[in-house]
Protein backbone atom coordinates (compact mmCIF):
# COMPACT_ATOMS: atom_id res chain seq x y z
CA UNK A 1 0.00 0.00 0.00
CA UNK A 2 1.25 3.51 -0.75
CA UNK A 3 -0.27 6.97 -0.50
CA UNK A 4 -0.47 8.87 -3.78
CA UNK A 5 -1.53 12.41 -4.58
CA UNK A 6 -3.77 12.21 -7.63
CA UNK A 7 -4.92 15.75 -8.30
CA UNK A 8 -6.84 18.43 -6.50
CA UNK A 9 -5.06 17.67 -3.26
CA UNK A 10 -6.80 14.27 -3.09
CA UNK A 11 -4.65 11.79 -1.16
CA UNK A 12 -5.79 8.22 -1.72
CA UNK A 13 -4.76 4.72 -0.76
CA UNK A 14 -3.24 2.84 -3.68
CA UNK A 15 -2.85 -0.93 -3.56
CA UNK A 16 0.34 -1.25 -5.55
CA UNK A 17 0.77 -3.42 -8.60
CA UNK A 18 4.12 -4.69 -9.92
CA UNK A 19 6.64 -2.70 -11.93
CA UNK A 20 5.84 0.91 -11.02
CA UNK A 21 6.46 3.54 -13.69
CA UNK A 22 6.43 7.32 -13.68
CA UNK A 23 3.78 8.70 -16.02
CA UNK A 24 4.03 11.85 -18.12
CA UNK A 25 2.35 13.65 -15.23
CA UNK A 26 5.10 12.60 -12.85
CA UNK A 27 2.87 10.25 -10.82
CA UNK A 28 4.28 6.89 -9.81
CA UNK A 29 1.83 4.20 -10.93
CA UNK A 30 1.87 0.59 -11.99
CA UNK A 31 -0.40 -1.63 -14.03
CA UNK A 32 -3.18 -2.89 -11.79
CA UNK A 33 -2.84 -0.31 -9.03
CA UNK A 34 -6.14 0.14 -7.18
CA UNK A 35 -7.25 3.64 -6.22
CA UNK A 36 -10.02 3.44 -3.64
CA UNK A 37 -12.53 6.22 -4.29
CA UNK A 38 -14.83 5.07 -1.51
CA UNK A 39 -15.66 1.80 0.20
CA UNK A 40 -17.54 0.48 -2.83
CA UNK A 41 -15.78 2.22 -5.73
CA UNK A 42 -12.29 1.50 -7.07
CA UNK A 43 -10.38 2.79 -10.10
CA UNK A 44 -8.06 0.12 -11.51
CA UNK A 45 -5.11 1.80 -13.22
CA UNK A 46 -3.85 0.77 -16.63
CA UNK A 47 -0.62 1.73 -18.38
CA UNK A 48 0.66 3.80 -21.29
CA UNK A 49 1.44 2.43 -24.75
CA UNK A 50 5.06 1.60 -25.51
CA UNK A 51 5.23 -0.01 -28.94
CA UNK A 52 9.03 -0.01 -29.00
CA UNK A 53 9.12 -2.30 -25.98
CA UNK A 54 6.13 -4.40 -26.98
CA UNK A 55 3.89 -3.06 -24.24
CA UNK A 56 0.20 -2.42 -24.93
CA UNK A 57 -1.65 0.46 -23.42
CA UNK A 58 -4.25 -0.72 -20.92
CA UNK A 59 -7.25 1.45 -20.15
CA UNK A 60 -8.30 2.23 -16.60
CA UNK A 61 -11.35 0.32 -15.38
CA UNK A 62 -13.95 1.42 -12.84
CA UNK A 63 -15.32 -1.11 -10.34
CA UNK A 64 -18.33 -0.14 -8.23
CA UNK A 65 -21.08 -1.76 -6.18
CA UNK A 66 -24.70 -0.63 -6.17
CA UNK A 67 -26.49 -2.52 -3.40
CA UNK A 68 -26.03 -6.21 -4.41
CA UNK A 69 -24.82 -5.47 -7.97
CA UNK A 70 -21.19 -5.36 -9.03
CA UNK A 71 -20.69 -2.78 -11.79
CA UNK A 72 -17.53 -3.05 -13.89
CA UNK A 73 -16.80 -0.40 -16.51
CA UNK A 74 -14.32 -1.79 -19.06
CA UNK A 75 -11.87 -4.63 -18.48
CA UNK A 76 -8.57 -3.47 -20.01
CA UNK A 77 -6.31 -6.21 -21.34
CA UNK A 78 -3.52 -8.56 -20.14
CA UNK A 79 -3.60 -11.29 -17.50
CA UNK A 80 -2.13 -9.10 -14.71
CA UNK A 81 -4.89 -6.55 -15.24
CA UNK A 82 -7.47 -9.34 -15.07
CA UNK A 83 -6.07 -10.31 -11.67
CA UNK A 84 -6.35 -6.69 -10.51
CA UNK A 85 -9.98 -6.56 -11.64
CA UNK A 86 -10.79 -9.64 -9.54
CA UNK A 87 -9.07 -8.06 -6.56
CA UNK A 88 -11.05 -4.84 -7.02
CA UNK A 89 -14.31 -6.79 -7.33
CA UNK A 90 -13.58 -8.57 -4.05
CA UNK A 91 -12.68 -5.26 -2.41
CA UNK A 92 -16.02 -3.56 -3.17
CA UNK A 93 -18.15 -6.62 -2.25
CA UNK A 94 -20.35 -8.30 -1.27
CA UNK A 95 -22.45 -8.70 -4.44
CA UNK A 96 -24.75 -11.35 -5.86
CA UNK A 97 -25.13 -10.15 -9.46
CA UNK A 98 -22.92 -8.29 -11.92
CA UNK A 99 -23.16 -5.73 -14.70
CA UNK A 100 -20.28 -5.25 -17.16
CA UNK A 101 -20.40 -2.08 -19.26
CA UNK A 102 -18.05 -1.61 -22.24
CA UNK A 103 -17.54 2.07 -23.10
CA UNK A 104 -16.24 1.35 -26.62
CA UNK A 105 -14.63 -1.35 -28.69
CA UNK A 106 -10.93 -0.47 -28.67
CA UNK A 107 -8.53 -3.26 -27.79
CA UNK A 108 -7.19 -1.66 -24.61
CA UNK A 109 -10.68 -1.64 -23.08
CA UNK A 110 -12.15 -5.03 -23.98
CA UNK A 111 -9.53 -7.76 -23.66
CA UNK A 112 -10.84 -9.28 -20.43
CA UNK A 113 -14.56 -9.02 -21.18
CA UNK A 114 -15.03 -12.78 -20.76
CA UNK A 115 -14.24 -12.27 -17.06
CA UNK A 116 -17.99 -11.82 -16.71
CA UNK A 117 -18.37 -15.58 -17.29
CA UNK A 118 -16.15 -16.39 -14.31
CA UNK A 119 -17.89 -14.34 -11.62
CA UNK A 120 -20.25 -17.11 -10.59
CA UNK A 121 -23.35 -14.88 -10.37
CA UNK A 122 -26.02 -13.74 -12.83
CA UNK A 123 -24.35 -11.30 -15.24
CA UNK A 124 -25.35 -8.79 -17.88
CA UNK A 125 -22.75 -7.47 -20.34
CA UNK A 126 -23.35 -4.69 -22.84
CA UNK A 127 -21.23 -3.33 -25.71
CA UNK A 128 -21.99 -0.54 -28.25
CA UNK A 129 -23.42 -1.90 -31.50
CA UNK A 130 -21.42 0.50 -33.75
CA UNK A 131 -18.18 -0.98 -32.36
CA UNK A 132 -18.97 -4.68 -32.73
CA UNK A 133 -17.27 -5.01 -36.13
CA UNK A 134 -13.98 -3.55 -34.90
CA UNK A 135 -14.17 -5.80 -31.82
CA UNK A 136 -14.60 -8.85 -34.06
CA UNK A 137 -12.10 -7.75 -36.70
CA UNK A 138 -9.60 -5.29 -35.17
CA UNK A 139 -6.92 -5.66 -37.88
CA UNK A 140 -8.98 -4.12 -40.73
CA UNK A 141 -10.03 -1.27 -38.42
CA UNK A 142 -6.42 -0.48 -37.55
CA UNK A 143 -5.23 -0.99 -41.13
CA UNK A 144 -7.66 1.70 -42.30
CA UNK A 145 -6.62 3.98 -39.44
CA UNK A 146 -2.89 3.59 -40.12
CA UNK A 147 -3.21 3.83 -43.90
CA UNK A 148 -4.14 7.48 -43.49
CA UNK A 149 -0.78 8.28 -41.87
CA UNK A 150 1.54 6.13 -43.98
CA UNK A 151 4.57 8.31 -44.62
CA UNK A 152 3.48 10.83 -41.98
CA UNK A 153 4.47 8.85 -38.89
CA UNK A 154 6.95 6.03 -38.26
CA UNK A 155 5.19 2.68 -38.68
CA UNK A 156 6.69 -0.82 -38.40
CA UNK A 157 6.00 -1.58 -42.05
CA UNK A 158 3.09 -1.05 -44.45
CA UNK A 159 -0.29 -0.31 -42.81
CA UNK A 160 -1.56 -3.92 -42.84
CA UNK A 161 1.70 -5.20 -41.38
CA UNK A 162 1.80 -2.38 -38.82
CA UNK A 163 -1.81 -3.12 -37.81
CA UNK A 164 -0.99 -6.80 -37.32
CA UNK A 165 1.99 -5.90 -35.14
CA UNK A 166 -0.03 -3.42 -33.09
CA UNK A 167 -3.00 -5.74 -32.53
CA UNK A 168 -0.65 -8.57 -31.50
CA UNK A 169 0.40 -6.56 -28.41
CA UNK A 170 -3.08 -6.86 -26.91
CA UNK A 171 -3.22 -10.38 -25.57
CA UNK A 172 -5.16 -12.29 -24.51
CA UNK A 173 -8.06 -10.68 -26.41
CA UNK A 174 -11.51 -11.90 -25.37
CA UNK A 175 -13.99 -9.10 -26.09
CA UNK A 176 -17.14 -11.22 -25.85
CA UNK A 177 -18.61 -13.48 -23.21
CA UNK A 178 -21.58 -15.79 -22.95
CA UNK A 179 -23.94 -12.96 -21.93
CA UNK A 180 -22.73 -10.18 -24.24
CA UNK A 181 -25.46 -8.07 -25.84
CA UNK A 182 -25.48 -4.62 -27.41
CA UNK A 183 -26.90 -1.61 -25.61
CA UNK A 184 -28.99 -0.98 -28.69
CA UNK A 185 -31.00 -4.15 -27.99
CA UNK A 186 -32.55 -2.19 -25.12
CA UNK A 187 -35.06 0.63 -25.66
CA UNK A 188 -33.29 3.99 -25.87
CA UNK A 189 -34.08 6.26 -22.92
CA UNK A 190 -34.19 10.02 -22.55
CA UNK A 191 -32.08 10.77 -19.50
CA UNK A 192 -32.13 14.11 -17.69
CA UNK A 193 -29.34 15.04 -15.29
CA UNK A 194 -29.73 18.53 -13.89
CA UNK A 195 -30.43 20.86 -16.80
CA UNK A 196 -28.89 18.50 -19.38
CA UNK A 197 -30.63 15.98 -21.57
CA UNK A 198 -28.94 12.86 -22.85
CA UNK A 199 -29.98 9.65 -24.55
CA UNK A 200 -28.74 6.30 -23.37
CA UNK A 201 -29.65 3.55 -20.94
CA UNK A 202 -30.08 3.24 -17.17
CA UNK A 203 -29.31 0.30 -14.93
CA UNK A 204 -29.52 -0.63 -11.24
CA UNK A 205 -32.72 1.30 -10.67
CA UNK A 206 -31.31 4.43 -12.35
CA UNK A 207 -28.14 4.60 -10.23
CA UNK A 208 -26.02 3.76 -13.28
CA UNK A 209 -26.49 5.87 -16.40
CA UNK A 210 -24.85 5.01 -19.71
CA UNK A 211 -24.83 8.13 -21.89
CA UNK A 212 -24.22 8.10 -25.63
CA UNK A 213 -21.31 10.37 -26.59
CA UNK A 214 -19.80 8.85 -29.79
CA UNK A 215 -16.91 11.30 -30.12
CA UNK A 216 -13.75 9.25 -29.60
CA UNK A 217 -15.20 6.55 -31.85
CA UNK A 218 -18.52 5.59 -33.37
CA UNK A 219 -20.00 3.70 -30.43
CA UNK A 220 -18.46 5.46 -27.44
CA UNK A 221 -20.49 5.91 -24.25
CA UNK A 222 -19.69 7.54 -20.91
CA UNK A 223 -20.91 6.35 -17.51
CA UNK A 224 -22.44 8.36 -14.66
CA UNK A 225 -22.65 6.67 -11.25
CA UNK A 226 -25.28 8.74 -9.51
CA UNK A 227 -24.95 7.23 -6.05
CA UNK A 228 -21.25 8.12 -5.69
CA UNK A 229 -21.05 11.12 -8.04
CA UNK A 230 -18.45 9.63 -10.40
CA UNK A 231 -18.48 10.58 -14.08
CA UNK A 232 -16.30 8.23 -16.13
CA UNK A 233 -15.39 9.77 -19.49
CA UNK A 234 -13.41 6.76 -20.67
CA UNK A 235 -11.59 8.03 -23.81
CA UNK A 236 -13.67 11.13 -24.51
CA UNK A 237 -11.15 12.97 -22.35
CA UNK A 238 -8.11 11.51 -24.13
CA UNK A 239 -6.99 14.80 -25.64
CA UNK A 240 -8.88 17.73 -27.16
CA UNK A 241 -9.32 16.22 -30.64
CA UNK A 242 -10.07 12.69 -31.81
CA UNK A 243 -7.45 10.57 -33.56
CA UNK A 244 -9.38 7.52 -34.69
CA UNK A 245 -10.78 7.04 -38.17
CA UNK A 246 -14.34 7.07 -36.81
CA UNK A 247 -13.86 9.98 -34.39
CA UNK A 248 -16.34 12.85 -34.44
CA UNK A 249 -14.74 16.13 -33.31
CA UNK A 250 -18.04 17.91 -32.72
CA UNK A 251 -19.46 15.14 -30.55
CA UNK A 252 -16.21 14.80 -28.61
CA UNK A 253 -16.03 18.50 -27.81
CA UNK A 254 -19.76 18.66 -27.08
CA UNK A 255 -19.51 15.93 -24.46
CA UNK A 256 -16.55 17.71 -22.83
CA UNK A 257 -18.73 20.80 -22.45
CA UNK A 258 -21.65 18.75 -21.13
CA UNK A 259 -19.37 17.07 -18.60
CA UNK A 260 -18.16 20.45 -17.36
CA UNK A 261 -21.77 21.57 -16.90
CA UNK A 262 -22.53 18.47 -14.81
CA UNK A 263 -19.77 19.46 -12.40
CA UNK A 264 -20.83 23.10 -12.36
CA UNK A 265 -24.35 22.00 -11.41
CA UNK A 266 -22.97 19.56 -8.80
CA UNK A 267 -24.54 16.62 -10.60
CA UNK A 268 -21.11 14.97 -10.62
CA UNK A 269 -18.39 15.13 -7.99
CA UNK A 270 -15.43 13.16 -9.33
CA UNK A 271 -14.06 12.81 -12.86
CA UNK A 272 -12.28 9.66 -14.03
CA UNK A 273 -11.24 8.56 -17.51
CA UNK A 274 -9.56 5.79 -19.41
CA UNK A 275 -5.96 6.93 -19.54
CA UNK A 276 -4.97 9.65 -17.09
CA UNK A 277 -4.02 8.40 -13.66
CA UNK A 278 -5.75 11.18 -11.76
CA UNK A 279 -8.96 11.87 -9.91
CA UNK A 280 -10.36 15.35 -10.48
CA UNK A 281 -12.97 16.77 -8.18
CA UNK A 282 -15.41 19.66 -8.60
CA UNK A 283 -13.84 22.88 -9.83
CA UNK A 284 -10.63 21.10 -10.82
CA UNK A 285 -12.63 18.86 -13.16
CA UNK A 286 -14.25 21.93 -14.76
CA UNK A 287 -10.86 23.58 -15.24
CA UNK A 288 -9.47 20.42 -16.81
CA UNK A 289 -12.40 20.05 -19.21
CA UNK A 290 -12.34 23.74 -20.14
CA UNK A 291 -8.62 23.36 -20.78
CA UNK A 292 -9.26 20.57 -23.29
CA UNK A 293 -11.77 22.76 -25.12
CA UNK A 294 -9.30 25.66 -25.15
CA UNK A 295 -6.69 23.35 -26.63
CA UNK A 296 -9.17 22.23 -29.29
CA UNK A 297 -9.85 25.79 -30.45
CA UNK A 298 -6.15 26.68 -30.31
CA UNK A 299 -5.26 23.65 -32.45
CA UNK A 300 -7.90 24.57 -35.00
CA UNK A 301 -6.47 28.08 -35.21
CA UNK A 302 -2.96 26.67 -35.63
CA UNK A 303 -4.27 24.36 -38.37
CA UNK A 304 -5.77 27.32 -40.26
CA UNK A 305 -2.44 29.14 -40.08
CA UNK A 306 -0.64 26.09 -41.41
CA UNK A 307 -2.94 25.74 -44.42
CA UNK A 308 -2.56 29.42 -45.25
CA UNK A 309 -4.80 31.67 -47.27
CA UNK A 310 -4.73 29.33 -50.26
CA UNK A 311 -5.88 26.38 -48.18
CA UNK A 312 -3.52 23.96 -49.94
CA UNK A 313 -0.84 21.92 -48.20
CA UNK A 314 0.88 18.55 -48.28
CA UNK A 315 -0.04 16.39 -45.27
CA UNK A 316 3.62 15.81 -44.40
CA UNK A 317 4.23 19.53 -43.96
CA UNK A 318 0.92 19.98 -42.16
CA UNK A 319 1.63 17.10 -39.77
CA UNK A 320 5.07 18.47 -38.89
CA UNK A 321 3.60 21.86 -38.04
CA UNK A 322 0.65 20.30 -36.23
CA UNK A 323 2.96 18.17 -34.08
CA UNK A 324 4.85 21.30 -33.06
CA UNK A 325 1.62 23.14 -32.22
CA UNK A 326 0.26 20.20 -30.20
CA UNK A 327 3.52 19.90 -28.27
CA UNK A 328 3.56 23.63 -27.49
CA UNK A 329 -0.01 23.41 -26.18
CA UNK A 330 0.57 20.16 -24.28
CA UNK A 331 -2.27 18.73 -26.33
CA UNK A 332 -0.87 15.30 -27.20
CA UNK A 333 -3.50 13.38 -25.22
CA UNK A 334 -2.94 10.74 -22.59
CA UNK A 335 -0.87 8.55 -24.95
CA UNK A 336 1.29 11.13 -26.73
CA UNK A 337 3.02 9.72 -29.81
CA UNK A 338 3.79 10.85 -33.34
CA UNK A 339 1.48 8.16 -34.69
CA UNK A 340 -1.60 9.30 -32.77
CA UNK A 341 -0.85 12.99 -33.34
CA UNK A 342 -0.48 12.34 -37.07
CA UNK A 343 -3.86 10.58 -37.04
CA UNK A 344 -5.33 13.62 -35.29
CA UNK A 345 -3.70 15.93 -37.86
CA UNK A 346 -5.38 14.09 -40.74
CA UNK A 347 -8.72 14.37 -38.93
CA UNK A 348 -8.08 18.09 -38.52
CA UNK A 349 -7.53 18.48 -42.26
CA UNK A 350 -10.90 16.83 -42.84
CA UNK A 351 -12.52 19.07 -40.21
CA UNK A 352 -11.20 22.15 -42.05
CA UNK A 353 -12.93 20.98 -45.21
CA UNK A 354 -9.77 19.95 -47.08
CA UNK A 355 -9.62 16.83 -49.22
CA UNK A 356 -6.71 15.00 -50.92
CA UNK A 357 -6.26 15.95 -54.56
CA UNK A 358 -5.25 12.41 -55.52
CA UNK A 359 -4.59 8.99 -54.01
CA UNK A 360 -0.82 9.43 -54.23
CA UNK A 361 1.22 9.33 -51.02
CA UNK A 362 1.55 12.85 -49.61
CA UNK A 363 -0.61 14.33 -52.35
CA UNK A 364 -1.62 17.94 -51.56
CA UNK A 365 -4.89 18.57 -49.75
CA UNK A 366 -7.07 21.51 -50.69
CA UNK A 367 -10.62 22.80 -50.39
CA UNK A 368 -13.03 21.75 -53.13
CA UNK A 369 -14.20 24.55 -55.39
CA UNK A 370 -17.41 26.00 -53.99
CA UNK A 371 -19.49 26.65 -57.08
CA UNK A 372 -22.52 25.09 -58.67
CA UNK A 373 -21.56 22.54 -61.27
CA UNK A 374 -23.57 20.17 -63.41
CA UNK A 375 -21.72 16.95 -62.84
CA UNK A 376 -22.24 13.29 -62.16
CA UNK A 377 -23.65 12.28 -58.78
CA UNK A 378 -20.98 11.20 -56.33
Amino acid sequence: MRRTLVGGGILVDVVAGPDPVVTAGGVMTALGDLIEIDGRTVLVLGQELDVAHGRPDVANALVHRVRDTLVMVDTGVTAPFRTALRKAADQVGPWSRALLLTTHGHLDHVGNNDLADELGVPVEHYVPAPDVDQMRYPKPYWTRSLARVAGLAPLPGPPAQAATALVSLFQPMRPFGATTRTYEERPLERIRIGSLRFTGWTFAGGAVRVLRSQGHCAGHVIVHLGDCGVLHLSDEGNGPCGAMIDADQLKLQTVLGAAARLFEEEQAELLTDGHTFSLRRGAEAVTYLDGLLEQATALQSAALELTGAGGRIRPSAFTTGYLEAAAALGAGGANPSRMFTAMTAVNQLHALGLRPESAEVDAPWSRPTLQSLVTDDR
